[in-house]
């Protein structure tokens, strides 16, 4: 099973932020359901189509997007001062960090700037992503509630980083916190969406949320990814995206 494991996982490394996995050790406490998440993950049909499905999306949508894309990189630069792209190292399959992508959404000045702690930093420490915070921009907030300062990630999708659909990938500081059995949720590639954004209740984070991925493992397949890519297209218009 160990070695079953390590292949799944990917290049048998499996360190996260400095934390040891051994092989299959991060899925000890998951008892008789490690069975359960193995035997989908391990589907070549399945992973095949997902690919497939990975490619011709994220292809299309940054050549059928590209006037949206270019737009937005040109707000983005007039809103306020700073890079135009927000590169950030989040953990995916396997434990591998990898260098997620976003459109900027904050001021890049405001530490500097501010010689007191600016208000609702005690919220931003408990949760890195808050509806009051003072860092994001007037159109970082639209980008933000509208879910497109992810588009970039397409292009993470494309290189094989990320996919569509998967469990959301987490900042490596809260990797080291997680408990064994949590990460399960790196045995698949990480997503732009996935079953916790359909599913999520309230302002429960994505280490708050586990089962949820879990869930998504024990049965993914082909229509669950569709139909996930329906819902967060659904969530989008809706305007019920981040913050």
């Amino acid at each position: 099973m160990a070695h079953a494991l390590a292949t799944l996982i990917g290049h048998g490394e499996q360190s996260v932020a400095g934390l040891d996995l051994g092989a299959g050790a991060a899925l000890v406490e998951l008892g008789n359901e490690v069975e359960l998440l193995v035997r989908p993950v391990g589907r070549r049909t399945y992973r095949v189509a997902k690919r497939t499905l990975d490619i011709v999306l994220s292809a299309g949508l940054l050549i059928g997007l590209s006037w949206l894309l270019l737009a937005i990189a040109i707000a983005v630069l007039i809103d306020s001062r700073g890079p135009l792209l927000f590169w950030q190292t989040r953990v995916g399959r396997g434990g591998q960090p990898f260098q997620m992508v976003k459109f900027r959404t904050m001021r890049q000045e405001r530490r500097r700037c501010l010689a007191v702690p600016p208000p609702g930093l005690g919220e931003r420490r408990r949760h890195h992503k808050s509806a009051r915070d003072p860092r994001v921009t007037r159109l970082g907030r639209v980008l933000r509630r509208t879910c497109l300062d992810e588009l970039p990630q397409l292009w993470n999708v494309l290189r094989g980083e990320m996919s569509l659909v998967g469990p959301r990938p987490e900042l490596p500081e809260i990797v080291a916190g997680y408990e064994p059995w949590q990460h399960a949720r790196h045995l698949v590639m990480p997503g732009i969406t996935g079953w916790w954004q359909v599913n999520r209740n309230g302002r429960r984070l994505m280490h708050e949320s586990t089962e949820l991925d879990l869930h998504y493992i024990r049965h993914q397949s082909f229509w669950l990814d569709v139909w996930i890519l329906l819902r967060t297209l659904g969530a989008v218009i809706g305007g019920a995206g981040a913050f």
